[in-house]
């Protein structure tokens, strides 16, 4: 490919990219790797339990989804809610559900192959729509590590209050279950102060 098809590749948008893709195109493949590694990872950053980090690696498993998805990319819908980033990020929530749950079954750290074929809306989208989740979005960033994890666990990996418990060292499911009323109670109250219009 010539520069000049490079440079007139990487105007494209995403949607032409993965038509590309499609077609057999390498270079779109590596287009949309980089155009939403970045952006991924950030987003991911953060969302595993502290005491799982330190078995998963957060831009391992983004790398992994990204890559598994364009390599599968007729699974993909264009008309999809938020596009091919949210369908990224239902991905790799998908991934880290998986390996969560995987790890509490397996205790011992004996892992098989993750499987994350099957992209869907997390629990959190489907609650709400993907057009609120900016200020959801903005009101997690205002909660404390303790509450943004609970948060995450409950609304996005969709965790049971048992496996919650588990993950973030909570005496009982109860326990649990009042932690995440009391984070979502402070998160809905970030997002309202978000969304309220300001004075003057």
């Amino acid at each position: 490919m010539s520069t000049n098809d490079s440079q007139s590749l990487a105007q494209q948008t995403t949607l032409h990219l993965l038509d590309e893709v499609r077609a057999g195109n390498e270079a779109a493949v590596s287009l949309l790797y980089k155009r939403h590694l970045a952006r991924l990872q950030r987003w991911a950053r953060g969302r595993l339990p502290r005491e799982a980090r330190e078995m998963m690696d957060t831009d391992d498993l983004v790398q992994q989804v990204l890559m598994k998805t364009l390599r599968h990319v007729d699974s993909f819908e264009p008309t999809q809610t938020g596009g091919f980033q949210s369908y990224l990020r239902a991905g790799v929530t998908n991934l880290i559900r998986d390996e969560l749950r995987r790890r509490q079954r397996q205790p011992h750290g004996h892992q098989t192959a993750s499987s994350v074929e099957a992209f869907g809306p997390s629990p959190l989208e489907e609650l709400v729509g993907r057009e609120k989740l900016d200020r959801y979005e903005r009101g997690l960033s205002q909660l404390s590590v303790s509450d943004r994890e609970i948060v995450v666990a409950r609304l996005e990996l969709g965790l049971s209050y048992n496996e919650i418990a588990k993950e973030l060292g909570k005496p009982s499911a109860d326990a649990a279950r009042m932690a995440v009323t009391r984070a979502v109670t402070r998160l809905a109250e970030e997002v309202r102060s978000a969304k309220a219009p300001t004075r003057r």
